[in-house]
């Protein structure tokens, strides 16, 4: 017998469904340098996966003399127009997974630290309905690591987070998904994921379906019980 699919599949944006990773270093860098600073490689790795506001106190200490509302709002704006210029940057297999997903009947989520009206313009590039939700870092009070973006979206899907898989790219995305419950996936881009606490690592979803996330979920969810 087929195992059984997840009740929801969710999505990080940045980094997992899309490539937008250099898109945000390379908004960084400019900003940070016309303040007379410097801002490494390895500094924009370190902001991979936390929430913009989190991500804009760290650019303050480079130097960005702005408020962080401020430069939330440059950095999305230099992304935006990226995104509309050069469209959706799909990683490997994303796509193809989603309209699986869809096909299958399985609800899913977008969850992000973006803002909305970044996830939004990513979602409606999509040329298919692929998200049931969308819940954005302007949606949350505490975002990743903290669990509360997976519970929130978990809740207004009205599922069990154990019966969630979660797809993630960063420490700080895996680190939000497991301590929510869901059964973690960690597809890695920019930084090593080892260690993490992600119940798998997979190289890519190029080639995956969702009878893979199905086996995936089966494998690691608490195992029910029966009388």
């Amino acid at each position: 017998m087929s195992p059984r699919l997840p009740a929801a599949v969710l999505w990080d944006m940045d980094g997992t469904l899309v490539d937008t990773e250099p898109y945000w270093m390379a908004a960084e860098t400019p900003l940070v340098e016309s303040f007379g600073g410097t801002w490494s490689h390895e500094q924009a790795l370190a902001v991979v996966g936390l929430g913009l506001d989190d991500a804009a106190r760290i650019l303050q200490e480079a130097g960005v003399r702005m408020p962080v509302r401020e430069i939330v709002d440059h950095l999305t704006g230099c992304v935006l127009s990226a995104l509309r210029e050069g469209g959706v940057p799909f990683r490997p297999g994303a796509r193809e997974l989603l309209a699986d997903l869809k096909a299958a009947g399985v609800p899913t989520a977008l969850v992000t630290m973006s803002m909305r009206r970044m996830a939004e313009t990513v979602t409606d590039l999509i040329d298919f309905p692929a998200f049931d939700l969308v819940v954005a870092g302007d949606d949350v009070t505490r975002p990743k690591p903290y669990p509360d973006p997976y519970l929130q979206a978990c809740a207004a899907l009205g599922v069990d987070p154990a019966d969630t898989v979660a797809i993630e790219d960063s420490p700080n995305g895996i680190r939000a998904a497991v301590a929510a419950g869901s059964v973690t996936l960690g597809v890695p881009l920019m930084v090593s994921l080892t260690g993490t606490g992600a119940h798998a690592l997979w190289p890519t979803l190029e080639g995956r379906t969702a009878t893979d996330l199905a086996a995936l979920s089966a494998a690691h969810r608490p195992q029910e019980t029966t009388r």
